[in-house]
């Protein structure tokens, strides 16, 4: 009798005991899941890698990619343009001034401008298409103070609204958001080839020299969980490069794809915006105090993000 009771609290304790191995190596695995897909981390901030055309992350990758959570506490942003003053200065009459000089992305990220409290950036993508008058050509918005030109209400843009960080929104869209919050940090940009989750090849709304012979891009996508993706795609990047049939140069219709396989793999939900920054001479890419990418355009505009300290 009192044997067999033994026998049977036995069982029931192998039984719990097992129950609460499984329980733990659950926990265990959803942590290691969440910490490798940053889309399933509450706390994920920004992260830097380098891709393959499928999205795959690839240490020899040609696209230079940045995630990041606008909504994360511990970052900020703001937008800088080449200036030959300091950025937001007004003159006697309290008018914002504004006279543009040729600066390059070395230039740009690095001048008094490029600081927000007088902390460097800590990532920044090149923008705005710019003009022969040094002049940047679409919509762009530093902290609520508008430096924009003549497609500023035709060409699309994107942005971080203001607010407090878990307000923050990321926008694609064309001209001025009617919600004024989100009229904060924009830049301008052109090509549009992804609108309200759909994507459309833009081959022939870029042309043909833009199409199949300037092929290095430099691009924005946003998804459907409020994640953004930045990525610069050139062989002539400062990293080691592999190129390969699934490893090379972007053509519009490749766009999808390296994207798509970018959102997937790190749980951000599926691409909703996507445009095309300045290509040709001006994609510039900078993370973590080394420049990956810089070509020899002056530059429109750079979007800029800053790690704050906690």
């Amino acid at each position: 009798m009192w044997i067999k009771k033994i026998f049977l609290l036995s069982i029931f304790i192998l039984t719990i005991n097992l129950l609460l191995a499984c329980k733990e190596d659950s926990a265990n695995s959803s942590t290691k899941a969440a910490k490798n897909c940053p889309g399933e981390n509450p706390q994920f901030s920004i992260e830097f890698f380098k891709a393959n055309n499928q999205g795959q992350k690839y240490a020899k990758g040609i696209n230079h990619v940045i995630i990041f959570n606008p909504k994360s506490a511990k970052l900020d942003f703001k937008v800088n343009v080449a200036l030959s003053h300091k950025l937001y200065a007004k003159d006697k009459q309290g008018r914002f001034i504004r006279n543009y000089v040729p600066k390059q992305f070395n230039e740009i990220i690095a001048d008094e401008n490029s600081r927000l409290n007088g902390q460097p950036p800590l990532a920044a993508i090149n923008a705005d298409y710019i003009g022969t008058d040094d002049k940047p050509q679409g919509l762009n918005i530093s902290r609520g103070v508008e430096y924009s030109g003549a497609f500023k209400n035709r060409r699309s843009s994107f942005g971080i609204s203001g607010g407090r960080p878990q307000e923050r929104i990321a926008t694609i869209n064309a001209g001025r958001r009617s919600n004024n919050i989100l009229n904060y940090n924009l830049v301008g940009g052109n090509g549009r080839f992804y609108r309200q989750g759909k994507f459309k090849d833009i081959c022939q709304d870029l042309g043909e020299f833009a199409c199949k012979q300037a092929t290095n891009r430099s691009m924005v996508a946003t998804t459907s969980k409020g994640y953004v993706i930045l990525l610069v795609n050139d062989i002539k990047a400062n990293s080691t490069i592999e190129p390969s049939q699934v490893n090379q140069e972007l053509l519009p219709d490749m766009f999808d794809g390296v994207l798509t396989g970018i959102a997937r793999n790190n749980c951000l939900g599926k691409i909703q915006e996507g445009m095309l920054f300045d290509g040709g001479r001006s994609p510039g890419l900078y993370y973590n105090n080394k420049i990956y990418l810089e070509n020899g355009g002056a530059i429109g505009s750079v979007f800029l993000i800053y790690k704050i300290a906690n």
